[in-house]
């Protein structure tokens, strides 16, 4: 274990946690022609997000205290194979019901996978050297949604939506091998680990730790506004805006630069700033990004031109607003990390489903359900921060003074 260093304890999480932005993304292009060929609209399949988000969020909420009980690795692995076998009965699906059905069950396997890796940062690591390990985990992982969509629709066009979930499938396979070799046990087998009553006991304890929801109400919240875009963007820029689905990748994929950049930034700038006053700039930028969002629709302003360098702005932010809120919300739980990181991951993803049923659900052909979700969302992560955890942070702020 002593050769697992920060950078590389971060490429082999971030290659685990990739399995995610992979799942929803990469099929994002396809959607048009998935839902064509199941015969369903193009607003219920994109329900199919929101449906992976919900399992995604339990999937998190069972499987955090299972590894801090039987270890990391064992649940990890089975994890994978759950979403390698809902990969492949995703490529065999003829209705709206079983692409339900089987994504959902993908994603508890994908849950179960992701909670482990901030809880193996934590193993590692505490305070600013743990939010710098997930900022590089966060700065790698953003390749893999910036490749999905310009992939999805490659593999679309090459052999149709099928081939993109044989893909995710063999991705799996790729990190079973990979992980299975190279990553070792960071939390083993725990016998005195707690019961189902002091579990729900633990998640009880989060859940009143104010300070704890007020970062973890500010990620949620942020990833809800994220997924809103994420929800609606196939529809919004596609269909509403016009742009082809060719180039649809490539204008997708700025978000993810500009993630990925403000992820390096968070690195640099953790050398004189603590994780709090990073989470507010994000937070600030966010907003005011929400907020142009909203004029531009509201005057008529809105165009492929205008609403996408917002879109990007506002997106970008989770390189600054994630890893921070992550690590000061973990550094409160360090004997039960994967289980703080379960509820906090539960939490975050049922506000991503919820948030993209708003978008998606009505039908409307507007970009207002677009922005205002996004726009509410930045709202209630800003209050969240600043209400629950603002004393706190000041406190942290003047002690690195």
């Amino acid at each position: 274990m002593a050769s697992l260093t920060a950078r590389r304890l971060a490429l082999l999480v971030a290659v685990n946690t990739a399995l995610a932005p992979l799942a929803i993304d990469a099929y994002l292009p396809a959607i048009p022609a998935l839902a064509t060929s199941i015969q369903a609209s193009v607003h219920h399949t994109e329900l199919s997000l929101s449906i992976f988000l919900l399992g995604f969020a339990f999937g998190q909420l069972v499987c955090g205290p299972l590894s801090d009980r039987l270890g990391r690795k064992p649940v990890l692995m089975t994890g994978l194979v759950v979403f390698l076998i809902a990969s492949l009965a995703l490529t065999q699906v003829g209705s709206l019901a079983s692409l339900w059905s089987w994504r959902f069950i993908q994603a508890l396997g994908g849950g179960a996978c992701v909670v482990n890796s901030a809880a193996i940062v934590r193993d590692r690591f505490s305070g600013r050297e743990a939010a710098s390990v997930m900022s590089t985990m966060v700065m790698i992982l953003m390749m893999a949604p910036l490749v999905a969509p310009a992939l999805g629709s490659a593999l679309l066009h090459l052999a149709g939506w099928r081939l993109i979930f044989l893909f995710l499938a063999l991705y799996a396979v790729f990190v079973i091998a990979l992980l299975g070799r190279y990553l070792p046990e960071t939390h083993g087998r725990d016998p005195e680990a707690p019961s189902t009553r002091q579990i729900l006991r633990n998640y009880a304890s989060v859940l009143r730790h104010r300070e704890a929801m007020g970062y973890i109400g500010a990620v949620s919240m942020s990833f809800a506004g994220m997924f809103a875009f994420i929800t609606g963007s196939p529809y919004l820029y596609m269909e509403h805006y016009g742009l082809s689905s060719a180039l649809y990748p490539f204008v997708f994929g700025a978000n993810i630069l500009i993630m990925a950049s403000s992820s390096r930034l968070n690195i640099r700038l953790l050398r004189t700033r603590t994780p709090q006053q990073n989470l507010l700039l994000g937070l600030g930028v966010q907003l005011t990004a929400g907020l142009l969002l909203v004029a531009l629709v509201a005057t008529g302003l809105d165009t492929i031109y205008t609403v996408a360098p917002m879109m990007v702005v506002f997106v970008g932010m989770q390189g600054l607003i994630s890893p921070n809120a992550m690590s000061s919300m973990l550094d409160h739980f360090p004997r039960m990390s994967a289980t703080a990181t379960a509820l906090q991951g539960c939490l975050q993803f049922t506000c991503g489903a919820i948030a993209g049923v708003l978008v998606g659900a009505f039908e409307l052909a507007s970009a207002w359900p677009t922005v205002l979700v996004m726009l509410a969302a930045t709202l209630l992560g800003n209050l969240a921060v600043r209400v629950l955890s603002g004393r706190a942070m000041k406190r942290a702020i003047l002690a690195s003074e």
